[in-house]
């Protein structure tokens, strides 16, 4: 445990948390280096009867790719510890009845979409979907805009303009939303961070075991992570161990409810509350 004592706001503030909702980079790992005590809490988590699971809004790529990558870095987690952008949506989508859409996505999608039950067509579709499509054609706009025009409703998976490469970006859904827009004037209805709907989905996903507030959104960026816990309702915590510093967090409008160094000082605090118990 570090030497710096407890700060007993966060004891207060987290000691009814019981699942923690878990960004990746830049709160387990940076690039491909796990950071320094992450495995201890993942660890932790598991011995203290909490739970967990790790979110993403890249829809482009499987749990499995996930499971793969947490793996390497030493933490072993199987798929139903994770939740995508496009699970989530396919999770919406059950939810209000949909079995029939038109989906711009990769391969990897696509087989989400079908384990869960979605028939994938041109004819007649319920909902338009897109996620992030490193695969998207011409001819899958023309089809897509079509639909919309027609009124067909348009869900998309996430926001994100763009995806962080090495020494690059590449354009992401939130930039195929826009270009879509452009063409037919639609906006569609966003599922992963910042918006509720992907903490819904999570909730759905432990099916209802738990609490709003017992749920708390673990994450490195302030317009992401922390905004989605205060859309959904639920407590966020700041890691200062990725993108956003402490400066970035007194400067914003959108405030977490605990700001921690990192992962490993959110384990510390849970130490003190057990040790309480």
């Amino acid at each position: 445990m570090d030497t710096n004592p407890i700060d007993e706001s966060m004891v207060a503030k987290l000691k009814n948390i019981r699942c923690f909702l878990l960004d990746m980079d830049g709160t387990i790992y940076l690039g491909d280096k796990l950071l320094p005590r992450a495995g201890g809490f993942i660890q932790y988590l598991r011995s203290s009867g909490r739970s967990f699971i790790f979110m993403t809004n890249n829809s482009s790529k499987d749990k499995a790719s996930y499971v793969d990558k947490l793996s390497n870095l030493g933490i072993k987690v199987d798929t139903d510890e994770i939740l995508t952008s496009g699970e989530a949506t396919c999770i919406y989508l059950k939810s209000i009845g949909v079995e029939r859409v038109y989906l711009m996505g990769t391969p990897e999608l696509e087989a989400e979409f079908k384990r869960w039950g979605f028939v994938l067509t041109e004819d007649k579709p319920e909902y338009v979907v897109l996620g992030f499509d490193k695969t998207l054609t011409y001819q899958k706009l023309v089809i897509s805009c079509d639909f919309l025009r027609k009124g067909v409703p348009f869900v998309a998976t996430h926001p994100d303009i763009n995806c962080p490469m090495e020494n690059t970006y590449i354009p992401d859904t939130g930039a195929m939303i826009e270009l879509i827009k452009a063409s037919t004037g639609v906006s569609p209805k966003v599922i992963g961070k910042p918006n509720k709907e992907i903490i819904e989905s999570a909730f759905k996903k432990f099916g209802n075991k738990f609490t709003k507030g017992e749920f708390a959104m673990v994450g490195d960026r302030l317009y992401t992570d922390v905004a989605t816990g205060k859309n959904a309702g639920i407590c966020s915590i700041l890691v200062l161990s990725g993108e956003s510093t402490l400066e970035d967090a007194e400067k914003s409008l959108v405030k977490p409810t605990v700001i921690a160094q990192n992962v490993g000082e959110i384990m510390d605090v849970l130490k003190v509350i057990d040790s309480q118990k």
